[in-house]
């Protein structure tokens, strides 16, 4: 992360214009951080109006001093959000980033899925706040732990304690997928053909032994289970629902791994991501929230 230093005879004008420049990094580490586009944009929201009533002279390193605000504010909503989390029924997914297939390259692929892949911030959204800030800040933004634990309110030597914890979660995960992205795609397209045909030992080859299933329907959780586990039972229930898997169905890279879309009339009805390693799949998170969905955009 590169920090410009401020200088107060620029005035507010100068501030507006770092502030801008600075959004775009601020809102990939509030997404990060928080799963949502539409939360990350309200942290890098109060991030402007705490500058505007800020003591500008008092600011030495504006990128550094935004970040630590972003931070906060992304650990205050996280806190909040699990609380509200405890009375909600069913499974909530991040926001997915979506590319049209034919649009990024591998090389590019690659480095978004290491970077936000879907799998990963769903590990992340398991991981205290405390963790999450000081994994995300460290790991992916380079920020040095001295510059992250004021933000925290603890010392360095703890705020790279809770990094390590993070890591060592993240790492056990199997998140990362296989970087050969038509390996993926090949798996991915065997395993919707096989749904559509109810072909329940095909189903079995192309999963993991413990693979997961999660789907995110918003409040009608009477449509799917919000979580499936192991090759037999998410087999089960793709071959039973293999009508579904007969509509609009088109490849996508889902936050840069292999995924589907499908569109109906007024946009997105669906999201599936995969999760591809050693040639079988280990994740599906599938996304059938319409009120999500309605705000997702294809190649955001």
């Amino acid at each position: 992360m590169t920090f410009e230093p401020a200088s107060p005879a620029n005035g507010a004008a100068w501030y507006a214009e770092q502030f801008e420049r600075q959004r775009r990094q601020l809102r990939a580490v509030a997404y990060r951080m928080l799963g949502s586009f539409a939360d990350a944009d309200d942290a890098v929201q109060e991030a402007w109006l705490r500058l505007s009533r800020a003591d500008e002279t008092a600011i030495d390193n504006l990128a550094g001093w935004l970040t630590t605000v972003v931070g906060r504010v992304c650990v205050d909503m996280l806190r909040a959000r699990r609380a509200r989390r405890e009375d909600l029924p069913g499974t909530w997914l991040p926001d997915p980033v979506i590319t049209e297939a034919d649009t990024l390259d591998p090389e590019q692929s690659v480095l978004l899925a290491d970077s936000v892949g879907l799998a990963l911030l769903v590990v992340l959204d398991s991981l205290r706040p405390a963790e999450r800030l000081a994994f995300v800040l460290h790991d992916m933004f380079g920020v040095p732990f001295d510059d992250i634990a004021p933000i925290l309110e603890k010392s360095p030597a703890a705020t790279r304690q809770l990094a390590s914890r993070a890591r060592r979660r993240i790492q056990g995960s199997g998140t990362r997928p296989d970087p050969d992205l038509p390996t993926q795609r090949r798996v991915a397209e065997a395993f919707l053909a096989a749904a559509r045909n109810g072909d329940f030992a095909a189903l079995v080859e192309l999963l993991d032994p413990d693979v997961r299933l999660r789907v995110d329907t918003g409040p009608r959780t009477w449509l799917a289970p919000p979580l499936l586990t192991g090759a037999r039972d998410v087999a089960s229930h793709a071959a039973a629902q293999g009508p579904r898997f007969a509509g609009p169905w088109e490849p996508a890279l889902v936050n840069g791994a292999a995924g589907m879309i499908a569109r109906g009339r007024a946009g997105l009805i669906a999201v599936v991501g995969f999760i591809v390693v050693n040639g079988r799949i280990s994740e599906i998170d599938l996304i059938l929230d319409p009120d999500r969905l309605a705000a997702v955009k294809v190649n955001d």
